[in-house]
């Protein structure tokens, strides 16, 4: 991909959240009647959820931007293959779910390995047989009610896959989180779209308690915009003086990086919200500290603007970053490097020194969606021609990605 350098304007839409389409898919999967799902796009994490759902035995129909989905009937007999792919939400999700429903899968996950570890201890604790080898996760057994403990600090998707398995069980269960809670904002997406479905919990402080025997009862809902992908385009409209908006997005949004419009308010970008748009202008940026351990897939794009803004911004709370789909610290310090950027990692941080303009050049999405776009944000502020090999990586999150940055004027 060649990126021509220079400043952007113009209007692009919000994709569908795929945080947010996960979550209901499994909702309505779980259900006891047909729903329709409105949703602007299938990134392959989407697609990822639907053919895992397929093969436990829901019917996911697509028409256009219609996700019409008939509810599992019964669980599949003998052993069924979850081709995951390199969606970690679609595995940590179904994992537990798997053991609800007393299936017997083959977990078939792609790309760099994540960390799961607590989530399998928790459930062979319970009643599952789970073992990994050859790049695949098979389970079997039944999941059992019962007091649960399990670490937050390391992703609060361990905990969503268990709020939706345990309502599914015979009997009441208790879900104790220890450790400070990582992407809570994903948790609480989680829990609202729980209570949508009908589904019973109370949690007190960091105690769930999940009565058993319980039904999903999800109905039609409409896929929010996804801030993640927004925050691209946001980022280059705070490095453009005539600015960059993106409409299709919920201003009440649970979505961990709705936090972006805060984030480049404090940088000293010119944000405007109207109706379900944001438009970003560039303003007089300034560095500073950031905390990214509630918002870890701001860091690249949010790096790419420091890079240009004056004085020096560390990004803290980041050692999670580096079991994403790349190690995203060193990826990112290396892309922007690569372009003239002063940008340094540590164990679990990144330091950005502005330079203003930045030099160029060619870099490596390391088949990292997330990295690829703060390239692209970059490009804003660079003299000469970007180059970004592995730039399809993006369909992960945002097919349309390219057409929609190919649409905005210079």
């Amino acid at each position: 991909m060649n990126i021509t350098p220079g400043q952007r304007r113009g209007t692009v839409t919000a994709p569908a959240s795929k945080s947010h389409a996960q979550r209901l898919l499994l909702a309505a999967a779980l259900g006891r009647a047909p729903v329709t799902l409105r949703c602007r796009g299938l990134s392959r994490d989407i697609a990822a959820m639907i053919d895992c759902l397929r093969s436990l035995g829901a019917e996911i129909a697509i028409d256009g931007d219609a996700l019409r989905v008939t509810p599992i009937a019964q669980a599949p007999r003998g052993t069924v293959d979850l081709p995951c792919a390199e969606s970690g939400a679609t595995l940590r999700f179904l994992l537990p779910v798997a053991g609800a429903l007393g299936v017997s899968a083959v977990f078939r996950p792609t790309g760099r390995k994540r960390p799961i570890a607590p989530l399998t201890e928790v459930l062979r604790a319970h009643g599952m047989e789970i073992t990994a080898e050859d790049g695949t996760i098979t389970c079997k057994g039944k999941l059992l009610a019962g007091d649960y403990t399990i670490g937050a600090e390391t992703s609060s998707q361990y905990i969503t896959g268990l709020l939706y398995a345990l309502p599914l069980l015979r009997g009441e269960s208790t879900l104790t989180l220890t450790g400070e809670v990582v992407s809570a904002p994903y948790l609480a997406l989680t829990e609202q779209v729980l209570r949508g479905a009908g589904i019973r919990f109370e949690r007190s402080g960091d105690r769930y308690t999940v009565p058993g025997g319980q039904g999903f009862a999800q109905g039609d809902a409409v896929v929010e915009g996804d801030w993640s992908g927004a925050a691209a385009f946001l980022c280059m409209g705070a490095l453009s003086r005539d600015g960059v908006r993106v409409c299709g997005l919920n201003m009440g949004s649970l979505q961990s990086d709705r936090a972006i419009v805060e984030r480049l308010l404090r940088f000293g970008a010119g944000v405007e919200l109207t109706g379900d748009g944001v438009t970003v202008r560039r303003g007089s940026l300034l560095g500073g500290r950031i905390d990214v351990s509630q918002t870890p897939d701001l860091l690249p794009v949010l790096a790419a603007v420091a890079a240009t803004a004056a004085g020096e911004t560390c990004f803290t709370g980041a050692m999670r970053l580096r079991d994403k789909e790349s190690d995203r610290l060193q990826t990112t310090a290396a892309m922007l490097t690569a372009l003239g950027a002063d940008a340094e990692e540590t164990a679990d941080a990144l330091t950005v020194r502005g330079k203003g303009r930045l030099r160029g050049g060619t870099v490596d999405a390391a088949n990292d969606h997330r990295v690829a776009m703060a390239a692209a944000v970059a490009a804003c502020v660079c003299q000469q021609e970007i180059i970004i090999n592995g730039a399809a990586c993006i369909e992960k999150s945002y097919p349309a990605f390219w057409e929609d940055f190919a649409c905005l004027s210079m």
